[in-house]
């Protein structure tokens, strides 16, 4: 293939896409060029799109005037190498553009993985910036690529919040809400909360009422409640919101009804990106966005560098596994067809139950 093929989002007005075609660029010296045969498509992706100022998503794949690269999971093979110690074949695991090729520039390698440290990704989380070599992993992880690029990155996020909860000991909560918990970060984290016989606290998960059925067969819930019947909820025990949703409207209306009970309120992801707003002044604790990161580099202090990603990633596989056969995988291999389905996810349009991957080699 002599062209990659990109499809750019526009900053303020993520439903406006432009396909962009070039030649595939040649990598300079310690440099590789990598061919991205696969990636995932899930609402993490909005919310990279909508967040992607605050922090910084739009800088790893930097676009012109005012598009952006929205990063995703995917897969990758290393086509041309100006780095000696990452050579063509090498297989790749990590983030990447929507796009059918990309530049990397390895550094601190090692036989697993190693480092992107271009100068423009420095000031960046450092958390996007790592690639696994997939051909020195364990053979089983070999063959959960599609696995890795739909579910592990969420799934390694509901852990970290997960670690965030029982490392604050719920904040006293006796339940934990999940809003937008059929999507696949909070049915996630509603999993590991449900499957630790540590947890006491009651999960209760809320959600659209058309996706109500699919949680339920999830069976990692104590409770579903469908939006607008958030009153079924016990304000008398106090809980500890997690938003995946971003949706302003819910998040003032569960604040409101718990009152004084509400005793943490995290913000994570922003399935109904649209209903996004400030919250104003409510009642109990105030939300405070959720950032991955920090509790990454509060656990790698106490446990050592790199131990909480190995059990974000352990956790993620049982978890993948566990899930094996209630995803319904498509195919997308065309950009058109990508850009209709990133509108579609922008619309939360898509089912929970389907998985998205994309290829535009």
């Amino acid at each position: 293939m002599t062209q990659c093929t990109e499809l750019w989002v526009d900053r303020a007005d993520p439903r406006r896409t432009t396909v962009v075609t070039r030649p595939v660029p040649a990598p300079g010296q310690g440099e590789v060029l990598v061919a991205i045969d696969k990636f995932g498509l899930t609402s993490n992706n909005v919310s990279y799109a909508v967040t992607g100022d605050l922090i910084g998503y739009w800088g790893y794949y930097p676009a012109e005037d005012n598009w952006g690269k929205v990063p995703v999971w995917g897969c990758a093979e290393v086509v041309a190498s100006g780095c000696d110690q990452v050579p063509v074949g090498d297989r790749l695991w990590g983030f990447f553009p929507m796009a059918s090729h990309a530049i990397l520039q390895p550094g601190k390698v090692r036989e697993d993985q190693f480092v992107d440290v271009a100068a423009h990704r420095q000031a960046l989380p450092a958390l996007y910036n790592g690639y696994r070599r997939t051909r020195a992993e364990p053979a089983f992880l070999q063959d959960m690529e599609v696995e890795r690029c739909l579910l592990f990155p969420l799934l390694a996020t509901s852990w970290l919040i997960y670690d965030f909860l029982v490392d604050n000991d719920f904040f006293g909560a006796g339940q934990v809400l999940i809003g937008s918990v059929s999507s696949k970060t909070g049915a996630g984290l509603a999993e590991l909360l449900h499957a630790d016989p540590q947890v006491s606290q009651r999960v209760i998960g809320l959600t659209s009422p058309g996706n109500v059925a699919y949680v339920e067969r999830l069976g990692c819930c104590d409770e579903v409640v469908a939006y607008g019947q958030e009153q079924r909820i016990d304000a008398a025990v106090p809980a500890a919101y997690v938003d995946m949703s971003g949706d302003a409207r819910l998040t003032a209306t569960l604040h409101r009804l718990l009152g004084a009970n509400m005793v943490n309120s995290a913000m994570v992801g922003a399935t109904h990106w649209e209903q996004r707003g400030e919250t104003g002044d409510l009642p109990g604790a105030k939300p405070t966005f959720f950032f991955a990161p920090a509790q990454i580099g509060k656990r790698d202090a106490q446990w050592g560098p790199g131990a909480a990603m190995a059990k974000a990633m352990a956790a993620s596989a049982q978890v993948a596994q566990k899930w094996q056969g209630e995803l319904a995988v498509e195919w997308i291999r065309d950009v058109d067809g990508l850009a209709a389905l990133w509108r579609q996810l922008l619309d939360n349009e898509i089912a929970p139950s389907r998985g998205l991957m994309v290829s535009l080699l």
